[in-house]
């Protein structure tokens, strides 16, 4: 096998041991994981092919994820194909392994931002659901950024004022409508070429608004496809959406992001998943300052300047009671 034979793809699903693969050329095909897994690099002899003898021990446990950006190889003259590499992730959206385990499954790697997607109304917004989406960002390191939704409903004055505390937290908050035609194109440029997990609630519009901004695309988010998962025992952690256009870009449907990301985080780190808080990180009188009954806590004082607000506050006290509760 030489090396141009092997074609770069991303992985869009997977289940029963089958992957989908999206290649460069914008084809998807069917592969699977038949011989063992290269890790970027290793394993390849002087000439560019793949070596199938000599594999490490994290190679072979390496497991792979939708989103994973890997190498495909013809396994026959059939037209098989099989994944021959998984390339260097830049990110990734992990929840602890079934069974109450300490090893962590992947369902989602090479996230370059994590959306998360509210109404203006119906539903109504839920605050504290919004910051663990938020803080479950931070704490893999991915730029998250807001859409509130239905904005016709309440006006968007009135969202403005609402959500204004995330704006000064420091978060990109988007204010569309798709009834109304309000703040699609806006979307629309942060989506193109980027990976992106879209979260939320139930019957906030998610599909609604991305097929507003990529027409034609019949884009469903926020419930995986029935007829993927159909007669399987094993189902997708994730299934990433190709949107239109020469610029391309991802949008990633992740069932269960709201048990991603806070078991692996330690208590005393939570604070540094506030943007507002980190500047205030240090100049409390105790160095392991908890913030909720400390003297001198920096981050409390400021909730009376309003550089921290009353209900940021209040979900990072109940998040910590979460993380400290934890087994």
């Amino acid at each position: 096998m030489t090396e141009a034979s092997i074609v770069r793809g991303v992985v869009l699903s997977g289940t029963g041991g089958i992957w989908q693969v999206r290649t460069e050329d914008g084809d998807t095909v069917e592969a699977s994981l038949r011989g063992r897994l290269k890790k970027s690099n290793s394993g390849r002899r002087a000439d560019g092919t793949l070596r199938r003898d000599t594999v490490s021990a994290a190679a072979q446990t390496l497991k792979l994820a939708v989103g994973d950006d890997v190498n495909l190889e013809r396994i026959d003259r059939a037209g098989d194909w099989a994944i021959a590499e998984i390339l260097p992730r830049r990110s990734k959206l992990a929840r602890r392994s079934p069974g109450g385990g300490h090893g962590e499954r992947i369902l989602a790697a090479n996230v370059d931002q994590v959306v998360v997607m509210f109404a203006g109304a119906k539903p109504d917004p839920h605050p504290r659901m919004m910051d663990r989406f938020l803080v479950i960002a931070e704490a893999n390191d991915i730029g998250a950024r807001i859409i509130i939704n239905k904005v016709e409903l309440v006006g968007e004055s009135a969202a403005r004022e609402r959500f204004d505390v995330y704006e000064r937290a420091g978060y990109p908050v988007h204010y569309t409508s798709v009834k109304a035609a309000i703040g699609l194109e806006s979307v629309r440029a942060t989506l193109r070429g980027r990976r992106s997990a879209v979260t939320g609630p139930s019957g906030v519009g998610k599909s609604s608004l991305l097929n507003a901004l990529f027409p034609g695309a019949d884009l469903r988010v926020g419930a995986i496809s029935e007829s993927v998962n159909k007669g399987r025992h094993t189902t997708v952690g994730a299934l990433m959406l190709p949107l239109p256009g020469a610029d391309g870009g991802y949008v990633i449907d992740t069932p269960g992001l709201r048990e991603v990301g806070l078991w692996a985080l330690p208590p005393e780190e939570l604070d540094r998943c506030f943007p507002e808080m980190r500047p205030l990180l240090g100049k409390c009188r105790f160095g392991d300052c908890r913030h909720i009954g400390e003297p001198d806590c920096a981050v409390r004082e400021s909730i009376h300047t309003g550089a921290v607000s009353t209900e940021r506050y209040q979900s990072y006290v109940q998040l910590l009671e979460e993380l400290e509760g934890a087994p």
